[in-house]
């Protein structure tokens, strides 16, 4: 209830999301249980020097998860926000998102006010 209070009194909302909330939609992580960094090194695929020993096999990582990513949906926490962001919006509030995920799924869901910062 704390939470309705504070978000009812609120001029300004910032929503900071990052692996967790695209895991749901079957995106893998890189570091939790089953990550991406318990199959792979990440040394081997995530580094300039692992780019100039081998920059075919970073590129064929880096293709394999866009490829994944294109496959999976926004999930009902990405749709949440999206209804959020409207609600707040038609209140006159203003409702921004920052992502550390650039796997377009807050885009696709219909989020507008969005920021995607990993890599940038």
């Amino acid at each position: 209830m704390a939470a309705v209070t504070l978000f009812s009194k609120a001029r300004s909302v910032l929503v900071l999301t990052g692996a967790g909330i695209s895991a749901e939609s079957g995106v893998p992580t890189f570091r939790g249980a089953g990550g991406l960094w318990r199959q792979f090194n990440a040394t081997d695929l995530a580094t300039p020097s692992a780019f100039a020993r081998s920059p075919s096999l970073v590129w064929e990582f880096y293709h394999y998860r866009r490829e994944l990513v294109r496959t999976k949906e926004p999930n009902k926490a990405h749709l949440a926000l999206v209804e959020a962001e409207k609600r707040f919006e038609k209140e006159g509030k203003r409702f921004f998102i920052i992502t550390q995920n650039v796997d377009g799924l807050h885009r696709r869901a219909g989020s507008r006010n969005l920021l995607e910062i990993h890599g940038q």
